[in-house]
């Protein structure tokens, strides 16, 4: 396994989250609002950016995956569903990257037919070029390669979580 440099330092993600949390606190000002983590990649981001946000807001979390290894199996399973009730509630959904759109969409179509007031997306990071379905993104920290990366989060065999950056991953034979 090789770890390339830093995609992204720690610096730079803090800085990036600041601009994106403004942006949030700017659109929901006089609003309340339920933000929604999808585990376990996002919890560093989640815990971040909620603490950036300057409005008054719940949090929730459900558990989501569609990747064994580096392959995302198109199926997406639901692990642990919301407790709270969005019904009629302004919902902010953030996700640690968004690269098919699989299960992003399928989350976001769950969520929907719940009937929220609203419903938003912010995604730390967006990797396009993988794209398989259209999906709506609100808020999009950084925009990367078709590269598999790990760190703040991000994992491979739930391994790199911890590292306080993005960097590309290699897997060396």
């Amino acid at each position: 396994m090789v770890i390339g440099k830093p995609l992204f330092t720690a610096q730079q993600i803090q800085k990036r989250i600041k601009e994106l949390a403004d942006e949030i606190t700017e659109d929901y000002m006089g609003k309340e609002l339920l933000a929604i983590g999808i585990l376990r990649g996002a919890f560093m981001f989640f815990s971040d950016i909620v603490r950036n946000i300057n409005t008054p807001l719940e949090i929730d979390f459900l558990i989501a995956s569609s990747y064994v290894k580096t392959e995302s199996t198109g199926e997406v399973k639901i692990h642990a569903d919301l407790r709270e009730d969005i019904k009629d509630r302004n919902v902010l959904l953030i996700e640690d990257i968004v690269d098919t759109g699989l299960t992003l969409k399928y989350i976001q179509e769950m969520l929907l037919s719940r009937s929220p007031a609203s419903l938003k997306t912010c995604a730390f990071l967006d990797k396009k070029p993988c794209r398989k379905v259209d999906v709506k993104l609100d808020y999009v920290g950084f925009q990367i390669p078709d590269e598999y990366v790990v760190g703040y989060g991000l994992d491979y065999e739930n391994k790199f979580r911890n590292l306080p950056y993005i960097a590309i991953f290699k897997k060396s034979i």
